[in-house]
């Protein structure tokens, strides 16, 4: 599998990991490493967090590349740097997926952030799957996770997030397809939908999640980037190959779509 070895019995690989150095893919990355992988994760415009992440875990293996996922020349550019160090890309974290925080209806939308919303969630795994999956194709393993909305699989109407809703629906269909497709080459392809999880629990751990109330969600804490991370690892276990086209939502009971916070 390219560069990629066995390790005590496990496989140590590398990740790819858009926007992995804040947020939902801060706890990614982190946990690609505290398991012995090599990573490659991309920033935005944020350099000092991506080098705070190095200077976190100085003995691990890790690039970072500047670039804007609806740039198709920037993701071309961090797929040569990565492999260039690593030599594969074992496991495809899409990660990053820009988002209008502002609440509003279709029609109120710009056409530039709905360009925005297509190009960053949805021809960004276009782009990205170009260009790693042949290589995952001759190595006979591979493993993609993408990101999406609660209930995105049930193409799932989303009041005053029509574009972004209606990017990560596409992106059901292209996961599942690419799933059934690449399957016979030993590469999965899945998808992990977050709840509503906002503010410093993107960046928490579970312990810290279990020690505040929160009244929103059934399960009675808020989700984390830990509860992602972990869902995101599975996935992308060696004896996870039979799991493929799957899209599971991570959300404690939360339905996201109707209940708003008061």
């Amino acid at each position: 599998m390219g560069q990629s070895q066995f390790e005590g019995g496990k496989l140590m690989g590398h990740a790819l990991i858009t926007a992995g150095t804040k947020g939902l893919g801060l706890k990614v990355t982190e946990g690609f490493i505290n398991e012995g992988h090599s990573v490659s994760i991309t920033y935005f415009k944020d350099l000092a967090r991506a080098e705070q992440l190095q200077q976190k875990f100085p003995k691990a293996s890790i690039e970072i590349i500047q670039a804007d996922v609806c740039n198709k020349h920037d993701l071309t550019n961090a797929v040569q740097k990565a492999v260039k160090r690593f030599g594969t890309i074992d496991y495809l974290i899409n990660n990053a997926g820009p988002f209008i925080f502002e609440r509003k209806k279709l029609v109120d939308h710009t056409e530039e952030e709905w360009e925005q919303m297509i190009k960053g969630n949805l021809d960004a795994v276009f782009h990205l799957l170009k260009l790693t999956v042949p290589a995952m194709r001759s190595q006979q393993f591979g493993r993609i996770v993408n990101y999406g909305f609660q209930s995105a699989n049930t193409a799932a109407g989303w009041i005053n997030r029509a574009a972004f809703s209606a990017a990560k629906v596409g992106l059901v269909s292209l996961t599942k397809s690419i799933a059934y497709e690449e399957a016979e080459h030993g590469i999965t392809a899945n998808m992990v939908c977050p709840g509503d999880i906002i503010g410093e629990m993107k960046e928490a751990t579970i312990l810290e999640s279990r020690k505040k109330h929160d009244p929103y969600t059934p399960i009675g804490r808020s989700g984390t980037g830990e509860d992602i991370a972990r869902m995101v690892l599975f996935f992308c276990e060696n004896k996870s190959d039979m799991i493929t086209g799957t899209v599971v939502d991570v959300n404690g009971g939360l339905d996201v779509i109707h209940q708003q916070r008061k």
